[in-house]
């Protein structure tokens, strides 16, 4: 139920259930993070054969990891023979194969079962058929997306699609070369909040004036409470005296070299259902990855991605870092003291959103039908 009878300014939310009812995360979880392409891992953190990242899609652990032949794999993270984990580390890395620490099943890095105690006194064990389950992966932009349904959304569709929805076309994220780029810094945050706070949080500028002092001094239109995301192509613009995306509006790092004029001293925010954010500048990206891991639990990864020579040169990149990981923390906190009202027999029924926010009920239609819709 939600609220009715309002003025027409106004449109309602979801209601209070459906940030903390956990029959609706699983819900979520089964309809739409073991559904969709869902971003795991940068492919440089996969840097040579036998190096391994684990990763929490849904009510799965995936396990991603590089081949022999130096192509990205990815499968369950369950033994075939009594589903233990297999690997229990979040990274690391392996010579040829992986060990179950259980029993001692071994397989190999494209998955093939290679060796178990006994196994030679069983023929009729085929080896591919007890290999590992594996997952639908692909690489686009420099990162690791996996699909853990049997037969995957379209990725030209879904992802790619999202990128050209928001900026106009597909085409113009290409400037940025973010596959060339390097990590500079990487911020992991433990939210106590549910992932579908920071979507909405992330998506609107209504609070923007009330809690990020500084980025709205480097954005100033963002102080009127209309984010980048509410009109298609739009980015929003450097402030006069602002000379880089940095804490106190100086000079910033190299601009990336394909970044155009009608690009520059421009930001831009991009959603990518269901748990990316990516967010362009002239001279770095942006990059942030959800992973939903309870109805009040998100773990957020952030990376700041600059040019290859920025990060191998030592330069120091703390002050851009500083200016989104200092919104980051305020966005957090504000989705944090949010997440406790959703139980209170106050917003039981929700509440409501502004002109300003109207996108964000597109999004809560957008979830309502994945969650309405069949199984996968």
């Amino acid at each position: 139920m939600t609220v009715t009878n309002l003025p027409p300014s106004l449109i309602s939310t979801l209601p209070g259930g459906f940030y903390t009812d956990p029959e609706v995360f699983r819900v979520e979880q089964e309809r739409i993070f073991e559904a969709m392409w869902f971003c795991v891992a940068r492919a440089s953190d996969l840097a040579g054969p036998g190096s391994f990242r684990t990763c929490q899609v849904g009510r799965e652990s995936v396990l991603v990891s590089r081949a022999r032949d130096g192509s990205i794999k990815a499968f369950l993270n369950i033994c075939r023979h009594r589903g233990a984990k297999l690997c229990t580390q979040e990274s690391g890395q392996v010579k040829r194969a992986f060990q179950c620490p259980y029993h001692a099943w071994t397989y190999g890095l494209d998955g093939k079962l290679v060796a178990a105690p006994n196994l030679t006194s069983m023929p009729d064990v085929d080896r591919v058929e007890y290999g590992l389950v594996t997952v639908h992966v692909r690489e686009w932009m420099g990162y690791v997306w996996v699909c853990l349904a049997d037969s995957p959304p379209s990725f030209e569709d879904e992802v790619m699609g999202a990128v050209a929805q928001r900026l106009g076309s597909a085409e113009a994220i290409d400037n940025y070369g973010i596959d060339g780029l390097e990590v500079g810094r990487r911020i992991t945050y433990d939210v106590r909040a549910n992932w579908k706070l920071i979507i909405e949080n992330f998506m609107e500028c209504y609070h923007c004036a009330t809690i990020h002092p500084e980025l709205t001094e480097v954005l100033p239109e963002f102080a009127d409470g209309f984010a980048a995301q509410y009109y298609v192509g739009h980015g929003a613009e450097f402030g006069q005296e602002v000379k880089g995306f940095t804490l106190d509006g100086g000079e910033g790092l190299d601009r990336i070299p394909g970044v155009g004029e009608e690009q520059d001293r421009r930001y831009y925010a991009i959603t990518v259902r269901p748990q990316v954010f990516i967010n362009l500048v002239p001279d770095h990206v942006i990059y942030h990855r959800m992973f939903p891991v309870a109805a009040d639990r998100t773990v957020v990864e952030c990376d700041w991605l600059y040019l290859p020579h920025v990060v191998e040169s030592g330069r120091d990149v703390e002050r851009s870092v500083e200016l989104f990981h200092r919104v980051n923390q305020q966005d957090f906190d504000a989705c944090e003291r949010t997440q406790p009202a959703m139980s209170s027999r106050a917003y039981a029924k929700g509440g409501v959103l502004v002109p300003s926010e109207h996108h964000i009920g597109e999004f809560h239609t957008w979830l309502q039908n994945r969650l309405a819709g069949p199984t996968h």
